[in-house]
């Protein structure tokens, strides 16, 4: 059961929050991040409804891309359209950034995939690179970090700390967002405070915490590691592959 109140902390971003942290109001996206909760929602349908999330805050954080004039040949001759003027790159963070790809490039047709592999040492409770395919070339000038559930921020904070470092070079400095489906309050307040410079665009916030202001694991409860739920690996095989939407 929830504690008392849990519902309550599933608010809109208040205007205490950083300018930079950009929570969707979106009822679509409420409405699917509540059945991604369902424990009869196995890999499929969580799938599913992980791309169709992802779907729309990409729709949101590519909002303000720079457009620039192009010239389209039509059925009636040569016309004027416009194009993203700069080259896009989207970074998941494995494994749980995985399930959030697809639904970006499928929007951003033409933007390149860098994939990084970080995890949290259970011990020190520092995060760990243990895979980096980023290019020795730096060719694209936005860089979309996919984290889908941040708890504590460390993970996405290295993540961006990657980013900056691999794409800041004395006259160039790579323009960073970071995407994620729901987060707690501590995580998206770490972010910022670790990289004010970011837009932060989630899905849903978990403003709930203890009396010393950690947050309650786990964050939006029955939502669980994404990664483990993505690709069946959580133990869990009593699921419904058919879950209705509307359920």
């Amino acid at each position: 059961s929830l504690p008392a109140g849990r519902s309550a902390a599933f608010m809109p971003s208040p205007s205490s929050d950083p300018p930079n942290v950009l929570q969707s109001s979106h009822p679509l996206i409420l409405h699917k991040i509540t059945q991604m909760r369902k424990a009869k929602a196995g890999p499929k349908y969580l799938n599913q409804l992980l791309r169709e999330v992802s779907t729309f805050l990409c729709y949101e954080a590519t909002a303000d891309l720079e457009m620039e004039p192009c010239a389209v040949t039509s059925r009636l001759g040569e016309e004027k359209g416009q194009r993203l003027a700069n080259r896009v790159a989207i970074v998941p963070v494995m494994r749980g950034g995985l399930g959030m790809l697809e639904a970006m490039t499928e929007m951003v047709c033409n933007a390149r995939v860098y994939h990084l592999g970080i995890y949290r040492d259970k011990k020190s409770l520092m995060p760990v690179e243990y895979y980096n395919k980023l290019p020795k070339r730096v060719t694209v000038q936005t860089a979309f970090v996919l984290d889908p559930c941040p708890l504590s921020g460390a993970t996405a904070i290295a993540a961006i700390d990657i980013l900056k470092a691999w794409g800041s070079t004395a006259d160039f400095k790579l323009r960073i967002k970071f995407v994620c489906i729901g987060a707690s309050q501590q995580a998206v307040d770490n972010i910022s405070s670790a990289h004010p410079d970011v837009p932060i665009h989630v899905g849903l916030i978990d403003r709930l915490h203890d009396p010393d202001g950690a947050p309650l694991a786990p964050i939006l409860p029955g939502l669980g590691d994404i990664g483990d739920r993505l690709f069946g690996t959580d133990g869990n095989d009593d699921f419904d592959e058919d879950g209705l939407d509307g359920a």
